[in-house]
């Protein structure tokens, strides 16, 4: 039989008029073509699958190493450790959410979904892996002084997360860097309890009360150094110090001529958002001297762009700091510290490769020898003393710490419905065509008849926006319109040129989560969290809840416009972003009031499940996120419950409605729908 066994069976001799019940034969391989899933992936011999095969298709080892693996149970794994992690150290996911979500009387936490995982384990392994890549390149190198990072806290301001770098970093000096009057407050409070030589940057714009608060912190034992980055700065800095009889420690934040060309360079070169020309430089330093406090001029700072590309853009931007540098010291300042700012990149796709703002070209060890020989050459040029080598990597830091874990729901129809879900008279409403859409059928038939599949494909198309435009016109009935898309996808389906690609509904909201991806493009490694010892049969892209157009990830690492993902087949099917530590928490909005995820924190113990849950915080509710808009669920309470008391049990209608502003606005699924609709019905008496 000829392959377009859907129309080819039935099809007539031209002339005779067609006619069937609309039960049609299940569609054929078209001649030549590889057997594929339902979905469009090709499916060559699935029981050869493995969890490595699922590892390579989604870069895994590339993204995720050190910290990321699929165990042999197919489920993704965490290596707090890094590489140092032992097989019974290494933490399941599935497992994590399972600890989560169950109820409480399962011995679960109650939590919903979506789901943030914090992992205090990995962000502990970035600090000292980062610290060990600077003391290695010092060593190495015979450098004169030490490194001394600082965490910018706009990166993640999260209190745990603070104070986990403020725990971790104390034995290495570790201090954190503030751009407004809420971080300095932060930052000031979290290094009370760290250590003592810790660095204080204080960045941003600042008017008096900033410069005032700065001060107090250096009142106040704390390693402060208020950092100019426009020149009108200074005379403010000057006149708080006098009045409060506090001298401060002075940085200047260079606008150099090196440009990042990525799109996280837009702050870098002679155009960029902050700094200090070299004449501003020179007129900041000549005011100091004339105040008798070119000594408080003690460090310069500069920021080529985040996820610089390569060490060579890197070399050559901490070199012409450097040399500045060494001009600020020949001219009597007491320069003793170089904050080379952000920039130290991570590979979000796992290509290891400078080509894109997605990945980078370099590692650790391979940045932090660029920065010491880049410094060290300028400054012994100029006979100058090596200075304290600083950096604010806060994306290197942070973003592998943490997990977004959310839910698939459904996803779309895969295959072409037949002829009959339209209804049973399907084939006489094709009967019923005007003579213009007819003779496009007729010719649509004859073709699958002579086994001209191409000449198929233009009357199908033909066909269907003959019968559109019919259709807006009035001349065609719903269910005509109908039985036209199902023959026409019936049509498309056989011959191969159906979009093979599904769309995935899931439980987030990707502005509340995802922001950057919807803002700037940027991409983020998305993989199910389980299944991985299966091979996906389909190629998607995931849909989220809200109302907007743009609440979709349909660009994925490694350019591609579709992810593979397997078969919903009546459970739970868990989807994971990693690699989205920073920036996503502090940007994420409140787009349909879907508010941020459930959290918990889960570190490596030696207890049967390899973890424990230190913290575990529900995700905001309906009430949480209508009070950030200014709204008052007490009063929106009060106002329905006198509404409900017209209504036939109204008491127990209140209590429902109360209970929905408590619950997170995201979809219940599972046990817990079963568990809010017996508590419903309990509400209403039934």
């Amino acid at each position: 039989m000829p392959a377009l066994a859907c129309v080819d069976a039935a099809a007539p001799p031209p002339g005779y008029v067609f006619a069937w019940d609309g039960a049609l034969p299940a569609p054929g391989i078209f001649p030549g073509d590889t057997p594929t899933t339902a979905g469009g992936v090709t499916a060559d011999r699935p029981s050869d699958w493995s969890t490595d095969l699922s590892a390579s298709l989604y870069r895994i080892e590339g993204w995720g190493a050190p910290y990321f693996c699929v165990n042999s149970d197919g489920d993704i794994a965490v290596r707090p450790h890094g590489a140092a992690t032992l097989a019974h150290q290494e933490i399941d996911l599935m497992k994590v959410v399972k600890k989560a979500t169950d109820p409480k009387s399962a011995g679960g936490l109650g939590l919903r979904l979506p789901l943030l995982v914090r992992l205090p384990d990995v962000l502990k392994h970035r600090l000292e892996s980062l610290q060990q890549a600077f003391d290695f390149a010092i060593r190495s190198n015979v450098y004169g002084s030490r490194y001394q990072g600082v965490y910018p806290v706009k990166c993640n301001q999260d209190r745990y997360i603070v104070e986990d770098v403020v725990e971790f970093g104390a034995p290495f000096r570790f201090g954190l860097e503030a751009g407004s009057k809420a971080e300095l407050l932060l930052a000031m409070s979290c290094l009370t309890r760290g250590s003592p030589d810790a660095f204080l940057i204080c960045n941003g714009y600042k008017d008096e009360e900033y410069i005032a608060l700065a001060l107090f912190a250096r009142s106040m034992d704390l390693n402060t150094v208020i950092v100019l980055e426009q020149e009108e700065e200074l005379d403010t800095v000057v006149d708080t110090s006098q009045r409060l009889g506090v001298r401060p420690v002075i940085g200047l934040r260079a606008k150099l001529r090196t440009k990042h060309s990525g799109h996280f360079g837009s702050t870098s070169g002679e155009k960029g958002k902050f700094g200090l020309t070299t004449a501003q430089i020179l007129s900041v330093a000549r005011k100091l001297q004339r105040l008798d406090m070119l000594d408080c001029l003690q460090l310069l700072h500069f920021h080529i762009g985040s996820q610089i590309p390569t060490t060579s853009l890197l070399s050559d931007g901490v070199g012409e700091a450097a040399q500045i540098y060494c001009e600020l010291a020949r001219l009597g300042a007491a320069m003793r510290v170089i904050d080379i700012g952000g920039g130290l990149g991570i590979d979000y796709d796992g290509s290891h490769s400078d080509a894109s703002d997605m990945s980078v070209g370099y590692g650790l060890d391979e940045y932090a020898g660029a920065v010491v020989r880049a410094v060290m050459f300028a400054c012994d040029r100029k006979r100058v003393r090596h200075p304290i080598i600083c950096s604010e990597s806060g994306r290197a830091l942070v973003s592998h710490q943490s997990v977004l874990i959310f839910e698939a729901v459904s996803s779309n129809a895969t295959r072409a419905a037949p002829l009959s879900s339209v209804g049973p008279n399907s084939a006489l409403f094709l009967d019923e065509l005007a003579d213009d859409a007819r003779s496009d059928y007729n010719n649509l038939m004859a073709a699958a008849y002579c086994g001209e599949y191409e000449t198929c494909a233009v009357y199908a198309n033909q066909l269907k926006q003959r019968c559109i435009d019919h259709f807006k016109d009035g001349v065609l009935g719903l269910e005509h319109l109908a039985a036209v898309d199902g023959l026409c996808d019936l049509v498309a389906e056989e011959l191969g040129v159906a979009d093979p690609v599904r769309t995935y509904h899931i439980n987030l909201s990707l502005f509340a989560s995802m922001p950057d991806f919807w803002a700037i493009g940027q991409l983020f490694p998305v993989v199910p969290i389980h299944h991985l010892d299966q091979q996906p049969g389909v190629k998607g892209i995931l849909s989220d809840l809200t109302c907007d157009s743009d609440g979709k990830v349909d660009r994925f690492i490694g350019g591609q416009s579709s992810l593979p993902l397997h078969e919903i087949k009546g459970g739970e099917y868990y989807l994971g972003m990693f690699l989205g530590g920073a920036y996503q928490e502090a940007l994420g909005g409140l787009h349909n009031l879907f508010g941020g995820p459930s959290v918990v924190r889960v570190a490596q113990s030696d207890g049967p499940h390899c973890f424990a849950v230190t913290l575990a915080v529900p995700g905001r509710s309906c009430a949480d996120t209508l009070r950030a808009m200014r709204h008052e669920p007490e009063a929106m309470i009060a106002a329905l419950g006198h509404r409900a008391g017209d209504c036939a049990a109204g008491d127990a209608v209140l209590c429902a409605i109360a209970r929905a502003f408590d619950s997170m606005p995201y979809l219940v699924r599972g046990a817990e729908e079963e568990e809010e609709r017996e508590s419903m019905m309990r509400c209403l008496g039934l």
